[in-house]
């Protein structure tokens, strides 16, 4: 009975004090995203934001980064080098400091820094707290300091191991894996594409990667050198290197507004897309904030008042909205905020008010200046704005009709999806089936109490080189919202998408193992992306993944997913197995496809996330756009993993 007692008692006792950095491994999540593959790549930006921060305060022009042989990170900058005499108040090395304690860094004093990445004294002692050992060696003053720490705790006092001309800091990780219990590799594009983001932010600034688990044709460590002498406007060409433009250069701005560091770059193409990223201190803020509103501000207001000027709206029978002028448009945007106010603990949306007013006088200002001096653009630009209004009319015409329900139409749902018993969206599935015949098949094999059909007729359409209300129009585009049940506006944002009706928390794609089906996932994927991101971000997009081969020896039987497999399965079974290779979906019988892609206990699926916003947009709109070349050197680049059949 006492026990019993004791259990439910609530006293001084059960307040319980986490020592040192114990709450961030308790907690990982709650500080770094999450513990998965985000996660994993978050600790070197925390890292590497030391650095930059060092650049920003003009000390550091060159960083350099390291994926070690055992998927273990080493950083190297040449900045002053982290402070490394006794803090008074804690009675240890400042480095020391900096490592072990949440919430020290030299970033809360303004006269050490004006503007930085986010407050790293969060940063670092996080990654020292989730790395099962961490090296920091500090070149300062002429000498050379060394500590070493294990899982957060420092393993001996800052000691001094020799003497060094250089400066700077280097810092020595490999990630715990009592943390991150679903891998430890390091992906090295994710990691390329995130330096030679922070080069094109950081003008000035050698970024370097080696990957010293890779070695190139030469006998060299793969690596790669970032540097960029325009900033911002280099970056915007990277982006839109395979769109078509439809203006003579890069409007670009920099220069300080009420005391804020301002730096816009944007671009006009022929696409029907708008690509806006936005960044605060080098952070990617994906879900906007004050900068990205201050910018929609000031393109509106400025590009109205000279549409308006230059009388070629009056023809017009409607108002031009925000949106016609942002139709065609990749900017990017980027501010230096000494305080920044996020909002959430992810740091991707920007709260401060006072970024808005001075990256609207921005925009503005390089706008009025660009028009005046470029009328010829000035003038395909307005003209691109009204093709985009008259555009967005005929878009809303077919969106009412996607999303009215006739009395026709029995619950508004299409006439090829065969839906599930279940009612809860959290438990329900829908497939989109490439074909009919892998739609029969997939209904037959399916559990019906939580599993839907939907299957999609050939090749959906490109939404890539589609206008807006041609999108709407398409049947099967149709048919995909009124299956999932998903509108778009919210009360927030008119152009938002509304989940709040979402009928299945899984959307599988599910194609053939062949070209064609790699390029209906393709092509799905990319709705997905361009009309639907919230689904994405939200993690409800999965991809199926169908077997390649069955292997068969008298009554034994077994499923391969890739060349590998099949061959040690054949040699398991050893003599005369058969094997069947299947191209398509349509080849498996319902209890084959049930068994090896359908059935929640043995299949897998690959959930879709986006890692980096800018360079998805880069690699859709390279592979589904009109430019050839590029699109051919990223298919031989990345073909090694194909199978090709001859």
């Amino acid at each position: 009975m006492s026990e019993e007692i004791s259990k439910n008692q609530y006293s001084a006792d059960s307040i319980q004090a986490l020592e040192g950095m114990e709450h961030v491994r308790m907690r990982p999540s709650m500080y770094i995203g999450d513990v998965g593959t985000r996660g994993l790549h978050h600790l070197v930006y925390e890292v590497i934001d030391n650095s930059i921060d060092e650049s920003l305060a003009g000390h550091c022009d060159k960083i350099t980064l390291t994926i070690n042989e055992d998927n273990s990170i080493t950083t190297e900058d040449n900045g002053r080098g982290i402070p490394v005499g006794l803090h008074k108040k804690e009675g240890v090395s400042a480095l020391e400091v900096v490592m072990t304690k949440i919430g020290a860094g030299g970033k809360f004093d303004k006269d050490s820094y004006k503007v930085s990445g986010g407050l790293h004294g969060v940063g670092v002692s996080c990654v020292n707290a989730l790395s099962v050992n961490l090296k920091a060696t500090v070149h300062r003053e002429g000498k050379i300091w060394e500590q070493e720490y294990e899982r957060g705790k420092p393993m001996y006092p800052v000691k001094s191991i020799g003497e060094t001309d250089k400066r700077g800091t280097v810092v020595t990780f490999k990630p715990d894996s009592q943390i991150f219990t679903q891998t430890l590799e390091y992906n090295y594009e994710t990691l390329a594409n995130r330096m030679r983001e922070l080069a094109f932010l950081n003008k000035g600034i050698t970024v370097i990667i080696v990957d010293k688990r890779e070695k190139d044709d030469k006998g060299e460590y793969l690596s790669e050198t970032f540097y960029s002498e325009e900033g911002l406007s280099e970056f915007i060409k990277y982006l839109d290197e395979t769109r078509e433009p439809i203006m003579k250069s890069v409007i670009a701005f920099e220069g300080e507004k009420n005391g804020i560091p301002v730096e816009v770059a944007m671009i006009y193409n022929t696409s029907y897309a708008e690509n806006l990223h936005s960044y605060v201190n080098n952070i990617n803020t994906h879900e906007g904030g004050t900068h990205l509103s201050g910018f929609r501000r000031g393109l509106t207001h400025t590009l109205k008042k000279y549409a308006d000027g230059s009388g070629m709206l009056e023809k017009l029978k409607f108002d031009i909205a925000g949106d016609d002028f942002r139709e065609g448009l990749t900017a990017i945007i980027s501010v230096k905020v000494a305080e920044p106010q996020f909002e959430g603990q992810t740091k991707t949306k920007l709260g401060n008010r006072e970024v808005s007013a001075s990256v609207s006088q921005a925009v503005s200002e390089m706008l009025t200046d660009y028009l005046e001096e470029h009328p010829d653009d000035a003038k395909t630009i307005v003209q691109k704005v009204i093709l985009a209004a008259q555009a967005r009319h005929a878009a809303q015409k077919a969106r009412e009709m996607v999303q009215r329900k006739t009395v026709m139409s029995i619950g508004g749902l299409p006439g090829k999806l065969s839906d599930c018993s279940e009612q809860d969206p959290a438990k329900c599935e829908v497939f989109l089936v490439e074909g009919d015949s892998a739609g029969g098949t997939a209904k037959q094999g399916r559990d019906r109490a939580f599993q839907a059909i939907l299957p999609l007729r050939g090749k959906i359409l490109n939404v890539e080189k589609a206008m807006q209300h041609k999108v709407f129009e398409n049947e099967e585009i149709k048919n995909i919202f009124t299956a999932l049940g998903v509108t778009i506006g919210t009360e927030e944002d008119s152009k938002a998408l509304n989940l709040s009706k979402l009928r299945y928390h899984k959307i599988v794609i599910m194609c053939d193992a062949d070209i064609d089906g790699s390029h209906i996932a393709t092509l799905i994927l990319t709705f997905f992306f361009r009309y639907m991101k919230e689904l994405i971000e939200s993690g409800h997009v999965y991809i199926a993944t169908p077997p390649l081969y069955l292997v068969k020896r008298g009554q034994k039987k077994k499923y391969a997913w890739n060349d590998k497999e099949r061959d040690s399965i054949v040699e398991q079974f050893g003599g005369s197995s058969n094997e069947q290779r299947y191209k398509g979906l349509g080849e498996m019988n319902a209890s084959q496809l049930w068994d090896t892609t359908m059935n929640p206990e043995f299949r897998t699926l690959r959930q879709v996330q986006i890692d980096n916003g800018t360079e998805a947009d880069r690699i859709f709109s390279m592979l589904m756009g009109d430019d050839v070349p590029p699109r051919r050197e990223f298919i031989e680049k990345n073909a090694i993993y194909a199978n090709i059949d001859a």
